[in-house]
């Protein structure tokens, strides 16, 4: 039996497409882009990459976002870290975007100013693209993976 490629797992669900990266020695290897729902695609896509590869970490942008994508995104990927005692790392979404505005409800966005992210209430809506980094670099993501928010449930 062939051994399987030991790869690392990057998601960023924060919205649409939903952005899967596989890394293998920091590099990557594959993007999967998906515009279903999180809660719907990810089952598969997981189960799929888990037949192909042996998965050593899992990363993710927990925040800030649409609440409900964060929160499918860490409940799955936490679950998996769990049962299958595979580490979970986390970045907040900035790092996904170039540091761009992220919309956060009605003409409200997120900000990054310095390592502080506010909101603010913008005008003019910026595009906001997402990408995968084609290396990946573990000094940037934390341990503290839990998601954030930014703002309270209104």
């Amino acid at each position: 039996m062939l051994k399987k490629s030991e790869v690392d797992i990057v998601l960023v669900a924060i919205s649409s497409p939903i952005l899967i990266g596989i890394y293998e020695d920091c590099k990557l290897l594959e993007l999967i882009k998906s515009d279903e729902k999180s809660s719907e695609v990810l089952p598969q896509i997981y189960k799929n990459i888990f037949e192909t590869y042996s998965v050593k970490s899992l990363f993710y942008a927990n925040g800030p976002g649409s609440f409900m994508a964060i929160k499918v995104s860490y409940i799955f990927l936490k679950s998996l870290s769990i049962l299958k005692k595979i580490p979970l790392y986390a970045r907040d979404a900035f790092y996904f975007n170039n540091n761009e505005a992220i919309k956060a409800i009605g003409k409200l966005y997120f900000v990054k100013i310095a390592s502080e992210i506010k909101t603010q209430k913008l005008e003019t809506v910026p595009s906001v693209k997402f990408k995968l980094p084609d290396v990946l670099d573990y000094n940037e993501f934390s341990t503290a993976a839990t998601p954030y928010y930014g703002i309270g449930a209104v």
